[in-house]
């Protein structure tokens, strides 16, 4: 029982991240309706952030390794991340609006590619150590709370999580109480009507990109709070299962994006716990077909019917 619930403490600290990529997936489908393939690669450029510019902030702020370091690192990462995301949409994605999504879908391929390759040639192919945000250690659990006492919870697990929560509230007080958030939804529930209304729609969908390309960002600084390995294709493995959470729990479904993410982190806890870290990508892509075939529309979503 112990061992189980140690898995499951270790796959929603992975989940959360998986959860925060996976809604710039589903908020970018849902104004456009395509996928952006790049957006796990903001997630990559979101950690080399961290590690070129932590140190000189923590430095600078005389702050060191803390949780107001980790904070003010997170938002400036967040910043960078979103600036990334709204010249990609502006240079890349914007000129090519009215073409068919194939186009814009091989786009972003090639995107991505860009950005793999030139992270490999900016910051170098080798994998490179994330510098201490915090100083990490397991925290003391009661004697009293019995069983539990011999889990094993890391302050980096606590950051993650209680960052990762916090954002998502945040996001949700954005889409549901703000003149932005009413406008993103009405332009994912007609855009056309949207932009009769009088809407700037060149200005909602760049915030959508910056909105979703933050959280990538602050994902990738909590990934790299726990496993500090940074590379340049780091993104490539996280953005895949990241769009397989959002698949899973319905493409353009908010708390769909969040659910199937924590599903996704408690399954691969679950099979490298109790089976073999071999089958954990595997299983994760094998979900993927499986929830295509037999519920397409995802945990949450709904099919939508089009007239021909």
């Amino acid at each position: 029982m112990i061992e189980f619930l140690q898995q499951l403490v270790n796959g929603l600290a992975q989940g959360g991240i998986y959860a925060l990529i996976a809604l710039g997936y589903t908020m970018v489908y849902g104004v456009l309706r395509f996928i952006n393939f790049a957006h796990g690669d903001i997630f990559m450029l979101g950690s080399f952030a961290g590690l070129y510019l932590g140190p000189r902030l923590l430095a600078a702020s005389g702050l060191g390794p803390s949780y107001a370091g980790v904070a003010l690192v997170l938002l400036v990462a967040m910043a960078l991340s979103a600036l990334a995301g709204i010249v990609i949409e502006r240079v890349c994605y914007r000129p090519l609006r009215q073409q068919p999504r194939i186009t814009v879908l091989i786009t972003a391929i090639g995107v991505s590619l860009l950005l793999e390759n030139g992270g490999q040639l900016v910051f170098g192919a080798n994998p490179q150590s994330f510098p201490d945000l915090i100083v990490d250690r397991a925290l003391d659990i009661p004697a009293a709370w019995g069983a539990l006492s011999a889990l094993t919870i890391t302050l980096s697990q606590v950051l993650v999580l209680g960052a990762t929560l916090a954002l998502l509230v945040l996001l949700r007080h954005i889409v549901n109480r703000t003149r932005i958030g009413l406008a993103m939804r009405a332009l994912a529930f007609n855009p056309t009507a949207t932009q009769l209304s009088g809407v700037n729609l060149d200005r909602v969908i760049g915030f959508t990109f910056g909105l979703g390309s933050a959280l990538a960002g602050a994902a990738g600084i909590l990934a790299s709070i726990q496993q500090p390995s940074i590379d340049p294709l780091m993104g490539i493995n996280a953005g895949l299962k990241a769009f397989v959470a959002a698949v899973l729990g319905g493409i353009g479904n908010l708390p769909g994006a969040v659910l199937g993410g924590i599903l996704i982190g408690l399954l691969e806890a679950l099979v490298v716990g109790y089976f073999s870290p071999t089958y954990r990508d595997p299983i994760v892509f094998t979900v993927l077909i499986l929830i295509l075939l037999l519920r397409p529309a995802g945990l949450l979503g709904s099919l939508e019917r089009e007239k021909v």
